[in-house]
C-alpha cells in the first residue's frame, strides 16, 4: 500500500497561498488529500482545513488546474 507523507508545516503554507491569491492549486488539493489521511493532524489543523473548504464551497475560494493561472 503507497503511504502519503505530509511535510512539516505543508497545510500552515497551503493555509497561506489561498489567503494570499484565492485560489487552491492541484498541488494544494493533494496536500490536503494527504493531511486529511494523516493521523497525526491535530484539531487545529483540522479546523483550518475545514474552515479553508468552507470557503470554496461558498465560493471565495476558487479551484484551478493550474498553479501558474494565479491571479
Amino acid at each position: 500500500m503507497y503511504q502519503l507523507n505530509l511535510l512539516p508545516g505543508a497545510i500552515n503554507e497551503i493555509i497561506a497561498s489561498v489567503t494570499d491569491h484565492h485560489c487552491l492549486t492541484q498541488a494544494d488539493r493533494y496536500g490536503l488529500m494527504a493531511a486529511l489521511l494523516d493521523e497525526s493532524l491535530n484539531e487545529e489543523e483540522r479546523r483550518s482545513i475545514d474552515r479553508l473548504l468552507r470557503s470554496v464551497a461558498r465560493g471565495r475560494v476558487k479551484v484551478i488546474e493550474d498553479g501558474s493561472k494565479m491571479d
